[in-house]
């Protein structure tokens, strides 16, 4: 067993298992080959390498011998001291300890057995030394892994500890959190309590503002309405008010709210008191002065109305706030503003009446003309009225309707003598006269205006003035400007009633029912006298005539019929003097009477002239189409309908118009030698009448030129035993041969055709001589195609080598007749 030992020993087992490698040492040696000097490096690094020195633990002396000492582990093999096998006893004294190597027997070697132990110490020795690198790199692998576990321990003791911190952070988060939850929570409750107490305090406000007010009211002395915390206290109080009516679900709510109405009552209460009083204490006071002896016109004016104005800054402030209220609250306090109303205005009119009567009195109203009287009257009342209108918004902003109510009055003393007087008037230039003064006095009405730069300025020269935060003052219906059309509007409408209803007189006593003289239907003496005549016309009862009724043709009035001037007359009257749809309506009547009455007066001019009569027909219809044209009811139906009327003037346009509406009866050259296309519009009543008559009168005026001239032509044609070829001789008792007709036809054209066209142009003459020149034109036109007519149905023939008329040289001979 002692032989098998070593042998066991003698092959140790490697540690790990050899890696097998990748290339061969030739592959290496052609992949990388060596030089000389890197050669013989690595066979010094070889060299080095195969003396591995000793570890120190086995170095126990430095000076001893290079062998190596038997490792500390086979102490431990050595016999005990017990062992049955002695030690071999050393033949002489031991070496010293220093010298001697621990591989050398202690003791010489007596028996096989010791040295057998001792071949086996050289044994291990010998493989002790070549596995020391081995155990070099295990010891130090052993090191490496105590050190790594080492460091796992701290790792594990530094991760318990962050642990240890991070299950703490998270607690003190937690708690952090709770705490700030519970820190917000209570900051809202006590922001929840915060607003509550402000809001109590708010709302509490609203309550005990009742005992303040309730104990400044309390105060005796009038002089309280004049202390500045008056109107504060007031203005809380309406504050309030309003607040407890929108929050009557308040406790005891509705009971604040019937004590501060009974403030806010008594407070206005207080100012009405105040100003009566002050106002009636002024009014003695003014009443006594004025009933004194020689007090001037300056000093009345001075006690009228100064003295209220000086007052009045003292007061405005206060009634503006009872006026704000009365608004606010109607049903509580709009009495109490009624009153202050009916104390200011019967004091001014107990002060006002008695020199009011005097005034009216010396201006003689029994005597005095009518237009003189509505002049001086009517503006003595508009300065009056105006200064009144003036003083009353010294003191009050609101009651335009009761101002001018109380307005009225003044105007009734002279409207009770003047009403009579209008409506008793039988002129009718007075009348219009009377409507001109009003009218202008209308006109010349009170152009300033009062508003938000007015109430600004009383704000800033207010003593009393209130500034609130609170809410913002309430807007209180101001007064407008002073229009004196208010007073006047009820006398105008007197006038302009006895105006309508004078000339709606007028026109049935000297328009439908008029009779004319023999004088007034002499026709076309009447004219020829004008054309001799060399003095001016004038209207009867009005020198002037309206702007409305200047035409062309005015001037030549005296030729007129009688009730054409009288309907021109009475429209220039009414035209500026009443409403347009009452002018419309009486207008219409007018024009519709003057036809009829011009209708029969043609009637009977026809018995001894029948072309005089439409020719005179003609002439007042165009006449009064022009009027008609010039009336603003015509101007506004034409703008409506879309239709210009700017180049209807005169009468030639008139007659224009006219023609348009004409149907079959006139040739369709007539319209496009005017220069105007057909319109379909639509025209007043009144004027569809005279355009029906005029179209009558114009057919029959050129069938009469016409007929006696175009008649023979005619007769010829249709006649038997025509004479076609113009070749043999009449027939006795047969008709004329054509050469005959021809003859007549030239004799009447240079006759009985220039004598037409004279009495056309002596009728309807006018600026430019265009009426007469149309209807001629027509006329010659309709005689030339009769006489075409015949030269055709004369077959162009000639007789004994006579040639006829040619037609061109037969129209060329009807331009010249009625040229």
């Amino acid at each position: 067993m002692a032989l098998a030992r070593p042998r066991r020993s003698a092959a140790p087992t490697p540690l790990a298992p050899q890696v097998k490698p990748t290339l061969s040492v030739e592959e290496w040696e052609a992949k990388a080959p060596l030089d000389d000097d890197e050669v013989r490096s690595v066979a010094e690094i070889k060299l080095a390498s195969e003396h591995v020195p000793l570890p120190a633990k086995f170095a126990l002396d430095d000076a001893g011998p290079s062998r190596p000492s038997t490792p500390l582990a086979l102490q431990r093999n050595k016999p005990a001291p017990g062992s049955s096998r002695p030690n071999t006893p050393l033949s002489g004294p031991p070496p010293p300890r220093s010298t001697v190597h621990a591989l050398h027997p202690k003791q010489p070697i007596q028996t096989p057995q010791q040295f057998y132990d001792w071949f086996t110490l050289i044994d291990r020795s010998v493989a002790h030394s070549q596995e020391a690198h081995f155990r070099a790199h295990v010891a130090n692998v052993a090191e490496h892994l105590g050190a790594c576990d080492l460091l796992v321990e701290k790792i594990d003791l530094v991760d318990r500890e962050v642990d240890g911190m991070l299950e703490g952070w998270r607690g003190v988060e937690e708690g952090g959190k709770s705490l700030k939850d519970a820190c917000q929570k209570l900051l809202e409750e006590r922001e929840k309590l915060v607003q509550l107490t402000e809001e109590i305090d708010t709302r509490l406000d609203y309550f005990q503002e009742l005992e303040h007010a309730t104990r400044m009211l309390n105060h005796p002395g009038e002089s309280l309405v004049l202390q500045t915390d008056f109107l504060y206290m007031v203005e809380r109080v309406d504050i309030c008010i309003d607040y407890l009516k929108a929050h009557r679900h308040f406790r005891e709510a509705e009971i604040y709210l019937f004590r501060y109405q009974q403030c806010m009552t008594r407070a206005m209460t207080l100012i009405k008191m105040y100003f009566v009083g002050s106002l009636r204490a002024l009014s003695v006071d003014v009443s006594k002065r004025l009933h004194e002896k020689d007090v001037s016109p300056t000093a009345q004016m001075h006690l009228l109305y100064t003295r209220f104005k000086t007052v009045s800054s003292q007061l405005f402030p206060l009634l503006g706030e009872l006026e704000r209220r009365a608004h606010s609250h109607p049903q509580d306090l709009s009495a109490l503003l009624d009153e202050c109303h009916a104390a200011y205005f019967s004091t001014r009119k107990s002060l006002l009446v008695g020199k009011i009567t005097e005034e009216i009195k010396g201006l003689d109203p029994s005597r005095t003309e009518l237009v003189e009287l509505t002049r001086a009257g009517c503006s003595y009342l508009k300065q009056l009225c105006s200064d009144e209108f003036e003083l009353y918004r010294n003191f009050f902003a609101s009651g335009e309707e009761q101002l001018y109510s109380y307005l009225e009055n003044l105007c009734d003393y002279l409207y009770d003598d003047l009403r009579p007087r209008i409506l008793h008037e039988p002129r009718l230039t007075v009348l219009c006269e009377v409507c001109t003064v009003l009218q202008a006095l209308m006109v010349l009405d009170v152009s300033s205006v009062y508003g938000d730069d007015d109430d600004t300025e009383l704000n800033d020269a207010e003593e009393l003035s209130i500034d609130l935060d609170v809410k913002a003052a309430r807007k209180v219906p101001s007064l407008q400007k002073f229009h004196i059309s208010h007073l006047l509007q009820m006398v105008l409408q007197d006038a302009q009633t006895r105006l309508f209803f004078k000339a709606q007189s007028v026109i049935h006593s000297d328009i439908r029912y008029y009779v004319p003289r023999s004088e007034d239907l002499a026709y076309p003496e009447i004219l020829l006298d004008a054309e001799k005549s060399v003095a001016g016309t004038e209207l009867l009862e009005k020198a002037s005539v309206s702007e409305l009724f200047r035409l062309p043709s005015i001037e030549k009035q005296n030729t007129w019929y009688p009730t054409l001037r009288k309907t021109v007359w009475v429209l220039s009257q009414l035209h500026d003097f009443v409403k347009p749809a009452i002018f419309e309506d009486i207008a219409q009547e007018a024009i519709s009477l003057c036809r009829m009455s011009l209708v029969a007066a043609a009637d009977m001019i026809r018995v001894k002239a029948p072309l005089d009569s439409h020719l005179f027909l003609a002439r007042h219809l165009l006449l009064l189409k022009e009027v008609t044209q010039s009336l603003d009811v015509a101007q506004r139906e034409a703008e409506g309908s879309g239709i210009s009327m700017k180049n209807a003037a005169g009468m030639s346009d008139t007659l224009a118009t006219m023609l348009s509406k004409t149907t079959s009866l006139l040739p369709d050259a007539l319209f496009s030698s005017l220069g105007m296309p057909r319109m379909d519009e639509s025209i007043q009543e009144a004027k569809h009448g005279i355009d029906h008559e005029l179209r009558r009168a114009c057919e029959t005026i050129i069938t009469l030129c016409t007929d006696p001239i175009t008649q023979p032509l005619h007769d010829w044609a249709i006649a038997p035993n025509s004479d076609t070829t113009g070749s043999l001789p009449p027939k006795p008792n047969g008709k004329p041969s054509s050469c005959e007709i021809v003859i007549v036809f030239e004799r009447a054209c240079t006759t009985e055709l220039r004598a037409h066209a004279a009495r056309l142009r002596l009728y309807l003459e006018d600026s430019r001589t265009v009426t007469a020149r149309v209807l001629l034109e027509h006329v010659c036109e309709r005689i030339g195609d009769a006489y075409e007519a015949f030269w055709e149905a004369a077959g162009s023939g000639m007789r004994d080598g006579d040639e006829l008329l040619s037609v061109f040289a037969a129209r060329q001979l009807l331009i010249d007749a009625c040229t």
